[in-house]
């Protein structure tokens, strides 16, 4: 294997754009540094060789660069590739294995897709998938077990830096007060998910394959990277307490504990053993509450939060839906909701930051639930995206038997 001074052990994503007629590589490098710390490192760009000449095209350029600044800031979504929707709560196995069997129908069926940075990547904007299956199973008079499964993708960048996950998830939910339409519970949750990561090595361009006079070439040689696909094992954790006060209120809060056992995410191999370099995945942590409370006859609200820490990097997302119900009745779940919801994180140099404002809309009729949201991006990067975010989609539906054994669950 050659050893190349630009080493993409775990991730590379590559932009690609024209400047003057000229062809500018600009490259992302995810690298380990000190403790497997997997850090965001943006490449060299390919200039002229001309000292003078660089000075000029770089000024010239600087708001083509701001998309470098952009895949660096994104570090939240690249660092270790976990997914993550705005509409968090329309997400349940996603967010906590706990919440697996945890609903008002013994059976739902959710799925999500999230679009992101498509006003900036066009055919290469990250693209999230999610189709999910739970069910609630009764056990002795109160408590149930939950059983379900997952099948997620993610895929990133020119680089097509791909993650999909097939995962199954179980959870028991233990009565530990109330009575029949007023309970409280505690659940334990886990899943066990086999993985596959992978990198398009084709699309890649590196330093190497310079001219010398700051243009790319593609009879040149890549790098090679050893693994461009690979397996892996991922196990997690979670538990929740929810109580429902009574048909109208409701509230929750839970906690998950991701890549349990940290696996190893390199795409290289040690040029001596070969034997895969270690570098671990960030174990991460999740942290969410929220409820539902009818303040009126027709109106409530649906607050929520969830936070997560992964590593040197965290991030909040809260924010409130407003909830209308439509009908004469309300034996019958038939509403319009919309939402305001601010996510933050830290960037690693320099603090904290407020990276989007989401607004969403939801309607549910009968056993379905129809959700929306768009991303409005608040952060340094605006003048790149001119405020352009994300958008995502939601379905669920819930299949009810007969069973009757009271109002149990909080309404997500």
């Amino acid at each position: 294997m050659r050893v190349s001074p630009f080493k993409a052990n775990f991730h590379i994503i590559t932009l690609n754009f024209l400047i003057r007629g000229t062809k500018v590589s600009g490259k992302t490098y995810l690298r380990p540094s000190s403790r497997n710390q997997l850090t965001v490192q943006p490449s060299r760009v390919l200039f002229n060789s001309n000292y003078k000449s660089s000075l000029m095209l770089m000024k010239k350029t600087t708001l083509h660069l701001l998309l470098l600044c952009f895949v660096t800031l994104a570090a939240s979504g690249i660092q270790a590739q976990d997914i993550h929707f705005s509409q968090f709560y329309q997400s349940p196995l996603n967010l906590n294995p706990a919440l697996t069997g945890v609903m008002n129908c013994n059976h739902r069926l959710v799925a999500n897709y999230r679009n992101q940075w498509a006003s900036i990547l066009k055919n290469n904007a990250y693209n999230t998938y999610s189709a999910s299956y739970d069910q609630k199973i009764p056990v002795g008079r109160y408590d149930y077990f939950g059983v379900g499964g997952t099948l997620w993708g993610d895929k990133a960048g020119s680089s097509e830096f791909a993650t999909t996950q097939l995962r199954g998830s179980g959870s028991y939910a233990k009565k530990m007060g109330g009575y029949r339409k007023k309970a409280h519970y505690l659940v334990l949750g886990a899943d066990l998910g086999v993985s596959n990561r992978s990198i398009n090595v084709g699309n890649l361009r590196w330093p190497s394959q310079n001219n010398g006079n700051g243009q790319y070439d593609e009879t040149k040689p890549q790098e090679i990277i050893d693994d461009p696909s690979f397996i892996f094992m991922d196990l997690s954790a979670g538990a929740l307490w929810f109580s429902v006060l009574s048909p109208d209120a409701n509230f929750y809060f839970g906690g998950a504990f991701n890549h349990l056992n940290r696996a190893n995410q390199s795409f290289d191999r040690d040029d001596q053993t070969g034997d895969r370099i270690s570098i671990p995945l960030y174990s991460k942590f999740t942290f969410h509450a929220g409820g539902e409370f009818m303040v009126a006859q027709k109106f409530g609200l649906s607050p929520g939060v969830v936070t997560f820490f992964q590593g040197p990097s965290w991030q909040v997302n809260v924010g409130n839906s407003f909830k209308f119900l439509l009908g004469n009745s309300r034996r019958y779940n038939q509403a319009f909701q919309f939402g305001i919801w601010a996510r933050m994180a830290n960037r690693l140099s320099d603090g904290k930051l407020l990276d989007a404002v989401i607004a969403s809309t939801r309607f549910d009729y009968e056993q379905f639930t129809i959700g929306f949201s768009y991303d409005i991006n608040t952060s340094s990067l605006n003048p790149a995206t001119n405020g352009n975010g994300a958008f995502e989609f939601s379905l669920v539906y819930k299949i009810c038997g007969p069973e009757r054994r009271g109002v149990y669950c909080p309404n997500f």
